[in-house]
């Protein structure tokens, strides 16, 4: 989920899936990652994200697992973004 502040009131943007090429921001760093895989077991669902930098290949990618809620799906940590720094 995303929140947009809008006349001094904070709003969730729902994101119904998680997809291949979106762009999330880390909350603690700010750093932006590429999602490059989603896949399931058993009962959850989980992400595979890159850093979206020049230094990528050589960075680790992190795994997440995806809440899911009533409006949408998220990433704890992870803010999502289409408006990257990169």
């Amino acid at each position: 989920m995303r929140l947009v502040v809008w006349n001094a009131k904070v709003k969730t943007v729902a994101v119904k899936n998680i997809k291949l090429g979106q762009v999330w921001r880390q909350d603690e760093s700010g750093r932006d990652f590429l999602v490059t895989k989603v896949y399931s077991e058993v009962f959850s669902q989980y992400a595979v994200l890159r850093p979206a930098e020049v230094t990528a290949p050589d960075q680790p990618t992190v795994k997440v697992k995806v809440t899911k809620a009533a409006d949408g799906v998220s990433l704890p940590g992870f803010s999502f973004t289409q408006e990257g720094a990169f």
